[in-house]
């Protein structure tokens, strides 16, 4: 049953104005496994009003149907301790899971933090040193957007790192990163979101998302 928190949450993520909702709490139809298309039938459940990833449950990432370029995408959520996940964008199903990574981990279980802490640019660009991060089992909010050349992720209402695709900045932190040998990477693409399995324990809850592309 989902709790009267969760529920209010889920009233106020309708209430926002132009956006869709991802995940309200209750369905899991706008998401699928990044493979074989369709929802996971382990691994990825429903757990009060959250979109939870069993830890070693073996569903997989799972990605959204829809594609988005131009977005507004907000979420929270929370990890078990040492745990690891993320939230990908400009996903293209041809080449799997390969994507910008917002990173969603447990920092303090993970002291080298920099380009693979919360919020970072996974592999690529390093958020802010002094980013609002709750510990883990407690809810974080999230948001990335991405409008033009701009990108930027949020956390707990704070813009802990921008960037601009396909800038000399983002071209040269591409090049020493495990992305370098990808054709296309570190500009705007028109793909897929997606939540990360990697084998950790991770609550995603409020998932939504306002399409900017102005169409």
């Amino acid at each position: 049953m989902m709790t009267s928190t969760a529920l209010a949450e889920r009233k106020n993520a309708k209430k926002e104005k132009g956006f869709t909702a991802l995940f309200d709490g209750s369905s899991t139809g706008q998401w699928m496994n990044a493979r074989s298309g369709k929802f996971p039938a382990r691994g990825w459940s429903i757990e009060d009003g959250c979109l939870k990833c069993a830890p070693k449950g073996g569903g997989g990432d799972i990605i959204t149907k829809g594609t988005y370029e131009q977005f507004d995408f907000r979420f929270e959520w929370k990890v078990a301790k040492g745990a690891n996940s993320g939230v990908k964008y400009f996903i293209l199903r041809e080449r799997g899971s390969l994507g910008h990574e917002y990173q969603v981990i447990d920092d303090a279980g993970y002291p080298n933090g920099g380009k693979h802490s919360t919020a970072s640019f996974y592999d690529v660009l390093a958020p802010a040193k002094d980013k609002p991060i709750k510990p883990a089992g407690e809810f974080n909010t999230s948001r990335i957007v991405v409008k033009g050349q701009t990108v930027q992720h949020f956390l707990n209402g704070k813009v802990v790192l921008t960037y601009e695709l396909g800038s000399n900045e983002v071209k040269a932190a591409v090049a020493k990163s495990k992305f370098r040998k990808l054709d296309v990477f570190g500009v705007r693409l028109a793909g897929h979101i997606l939540l990360q399995d990697h084998g950790g324990e991770v609550w995603y809850r409020n998932i939504r998302i306002r399409d900017l592309s102005g169409k």
